[in-house]
């Protein structure tokens, strides 16, 4: 497989290893996970070789992105579910899944999970992309944030103010990698912080110290500190989970962290202006969507969170039948039950409709 720099992957060495090798070392959660650590380590020491030779150039190549990410807003639904409408891109001669996600307020996992077959490092020039951003509203009260994990996505429904309508904006997030998962559950927003300096918890520095790249107690603010510019600290027991930015910003999109939630620097700048101290927090595992809109019900499937001691029990097929039958059930739908079991298995984020006709608006959930 070839880069945009020309330089080729090693064998077995997908793009996913290869970004997610130079998006970990970022900082995150101040637990310490020995066997996460370890394993780690073992694997970074037999691709550092090969991570330098091919990552630093793409670096030089992928820091000017096709256009800047943003948050997309969307105006609430008064009686339905969904959001946005996909879209199709051409890439260009130059371009990689990195870029076009980027540029289209995309992550890396959910571009990659909807185009099955597509090379990530070179689409080929010409070669459409779906671009996934037809989405469902998580299942949670619409208010506050909300971070939808295996999705990679945050969800932010500000307070509207008098006469204005409800909107939802929504940016790609980097989440909790493996044994250092992403707390799930209700908090709020406790702190906020310009140019955060970053204090490495004992358990990553003691990764960087196995790997031969120990760090200092305290990384001040400025262009080497991987908490970016902006920080919103997250009350959590123990204060070590945060919202931040990073300078690193090709792994957004995947669960490559240390439990906390990692955006585009630009996307984390504007969140930050908007978001107020005690702003709840929902932090939920909801890898199946179902949804309401255009008189037609909708799933929306992702692939479940990798876990290492399988802590997390991912969804099964006979969940998403249960959600869909029940919904049926209530509403005296008709169900296209090979539409289902087709996003079941295709796993890739794209909304897929299960009902044949459209019916009279049956109100969100």
């Amino acid at each position: 497989m070839r880069g945009r720099t020309g330089v080729r992957a090693g064998a077995g060495q997908t793009m996913k290893q290869l970004i997610r090798r130079w998006a970990v070392v970022q900082p995150d959660s101040a637990q310490a996970q020995p066997r996460a650590a370890a394993r780690a380590t073992r694997r970074r020491d037999r691709l550092a070789v090969l991570a330098l030779v091919l990552l630093v150039p793409l670096l030089v190549c992928v820091l000017v992105p096709l256009g800047a990410a943003s948050g997309a807003v969307y105006v609430l639904p008064a009686d339905a579910d969904l959001v946005g409408e996909s879209a199709d891109v051409a890439a260009g001669h130059d371009d990689t899944l990195i870029d076009i996600a980027h540029g289209h307020g995309l992550g890396y996992e959910e571009l990659v999970n909807a185009n099955p077959g597509v090379d990530p490092w070179v689409p080929g020039e010409g070669t459409y992309v779906r671009l996934p951003l037809r989405r469902i509203l998580p299942d949670t009260p619409r208010e506050g944030i909300v971070v939808n994990l295996p999705e990679h996505r945050l969800y932010y429904y500000p307070a509207a103010k008098a006469g204005e309508q409800r909107v939802v904006i929504t940016y790609p997030v980097s989440v909790g990698k493996m044994d250092w998962h992403t707390p799930i559950g209700l908090t709020k927003v406790v702190a906020k912080i310009k140019d955060p300096p970053w204090y490495p918890p004992e358990s990553v520095r003691n990764e960087h110290a196995a790997r031969g790249d120990p760090l200092p107690k305290v990384i001040p603010a400025g262009p080497d500190n991987p908490l970016g510019q902006y920080a919103m600290r997250l009350g959590i027991p123990g204060g070590s989970y945060l919202i931040h930015g990073t300078n690193k910003w090709a792994g957004i999109g995947m669960q490559v962290t240390h439990g906390c939630m990692r955006l585009y620097p630009e996307d984390i700048e504007a969140l930050f202006k908007i978001v107020p101290v005690d702003t709840p927090v929902r932090i939920v595992n909801q890898p199946q969507k179902v949804g309401w809109a255009d008189g037609r019900l909708y799933v929306e499937v992702h692939p479940p969170l990798s876990d290492a001691d399988d802590s997390i029990v991912a969804p099964d097929r006979s969940d998403l039948a249960r959600r869909v039958a029940a919904y049926a059930r209530t509403r005296g739908l008709s169900i296209q039950w090979s539409a289902a079991e087709s996003a079941y298995e295709a796993h890739s984020g794209i909304v897929m409709p299960v009902t044949a006709n459209r019916v009279a608006s049956l109100g969100a959930r």
